[in-house]
């Protein structure tokens, strides 16, 4: 019976991440269906998707400075999308996050909107949800809006990862402090193969100084890296293999993608030792 109980906990624990699973991924659909029926002008899919007494919200600042909040009814912004218009209503989802508790979720997505192929405001929407005996249905947006800083491609995060790594390495075989160091995040952490190498952004910049001063300050190459991404796409982690005037080292680390894209929230070093020597490693270290 003991060993019975961790067994069906396991399994209960399981099931319930695979029930949010499930509820994230009808949520998704239920969100692609509202957008899926303005591109389409198609009122099924646009009722289909949301609850009759949903809302929706506008914040924006007018011309004053005052900031302002618009509402209206979800069957009046039905009947906007389904009169007649030339160019084509395309609201472009980059990304999804997303919370449950029950019968309740939101949803907060980044969106650019265009009409036809012209761009038109970009911004955030706040979705709100409630799982009916019919499925999720969208009982409230709340959207933010502007011109500047709009993305209009799909990100390719992996590339932008190995793009970042890659200069930040090419950085420090430079001495270019500004690449090296903006790459960080203001608190991010590097760990050297040293036990007492542990610097805070700014802490290692002015350890570091003297060797920026080079005309480089230290070569590493990446031959292989591995990378992983959180679901909400938000942070990622990475291993990578180096080559270095130490040997063969590795470095791991973790990422946080920020509006200026993504950033080195922390990073370690670390030196290769084969099985083979760690004996005669050992005995290095013991006459230290």
């Amino acid at each position: 019976m003991k060993k019975l109980i961790p067994a069906i906990l396991t399994l209960v624990f399981t099931i319930q991440l695979q029930g949010q699973e499930n509820d994230k991924q009808a949520i998704i659909h239920t969100i692609d269906m509202l957008f899926d029926g303005m591109r389409e002008s198609d009122s099924t899919k646009l009722m289909n998707a949301t609850h009759e007494t949903a809302t929706l919200k506008t914040t924006y600042t007018d011309r004053s400075g005052i900031p302002r909040i618009q509402e209206s009814q979800i069957k009046d912004f039905i009947k906007g999308v389904l009169k007649p218009h030339d160019a084509i209503y395309d609201e472009r989802i980059w990304s999804y996050e997303i919370e449950i508790d029950g019968l309740l979720a939101t949803a907060w997505t980044e969106y650019t909107f265009f009409l036809g192929e012209k761009m038109s405001h970009c911004g955030v929407n706040a979705f709100q949800l409630f799982k009916s005996e019919a499925g999720w249905k969208i009982i409230g947006i709340t959207d933010t809006r502007r011109k500047e800083a709009c993305q209009t491609e799909p990100d390719n995060h992996e590339k932008a990862i190995h793009s970042l790594m890659d200069n930040w390495h090419k950085a420090a075989a430079e001495a270019d402090e500004d690449t090296f160091f903006g790459s960080m995040t203001s608190d991010g952490i590097y760990l050297g193969t040293d036990a007492s190498e542990r610097w805070l952004r700014d802490d290692m910049k002015e350890w570091s100084k003297q060797y920026f001063e080079r005309e480089s300050a230290w070569a590493f190459t990446a031959s292989k890296r591995e990378i992983y991404f959180s679901e909400d796409g938000k942070t990622a982690w990475f291993e990578e293999m180096l080559d270095t005037w130490m040997g063969t080292c590795r470095g791991s680390g973790v990422l946080n993608l920020t509006r200026e894209g993504w950033k080195i929230k922390h990073y370690d070093l670390s030196i290769m030792v084969p099985n083979d020597v760690v004996k005669d490693y050992l005995k290095l270290l013991e006459k230290e």
